[in-house]
């Protein structure tokens, strides 16, 4: 399997979408109720918002035989950054896909001396992927989603 990362440009943007939406509801399936995700993603990922990504934001994506099968999107801050997403189709999880996908964020982000994540607790497939990276967990705490409480841990990396 070939796999290439690269950044990701205005014609991704409806793949992306569809690898947010469907890795979403996989992940979140009994976390989050499916209405409040819906809503998340309709704001998150409209049109609108993915264009700004593209422009604004680190923005990669990795295909698979010219399709796009995972997306991972961060943002700098001074000398920290923030991983905001890193998602793939399931049947991508444990070939190596998340990890090219973090390898392009942190060679993007290099004057960084931080990378913070924020996990959703339950989301074990996400923590686990982590934690085997060398991140630690730095505080839990309640967040709230459209109404819906969250319990959050916020993860970092030390560069």
């Amino acid at each position: 399997m070939c796999i290439t990362i690269r950044k990701a440009i205005p014609q991704d943007i409806a793949a992306i979408q569809k690898v947010a939406s469907i890795s979403w509801h996989e992940t979140y399936d009994g976390l989050i109720p499916e209405t409040i995700q819906d809503k998340f993603l309709d704001n998150a990922y409209s049109d609108v918002s993915m264009q700004r990504r593209v422009e604004q934001t680190i923005l990669f994506v990795a295909e698979v035989n010219e399709e796009i099968m995972g997306f991972a999107n961060a943002f700098t801050n001074e000398n920290h950054a923030e991983l905001g997403a890193i998602y793939l189709y399931k049947d991508m999880h444990g070939k190596g896909v998340g990890t090219k996908l973090l390898t392009a964020i942190l060679k993007e982000i290099k004057t960084c001396s931080e990378l913070y994540v924020e996990v959703e607790k339950g989301n074990t497939v996400g923590e686990s992927f982590y934690t085997a990276r060398g991140f630690t967990v730095v505080k839990e705490y309640e967040d709230v989603l459209y109404g819906h409480p969250l319990q959050t841990k916020q993860m970092v990396l030390t560069l």
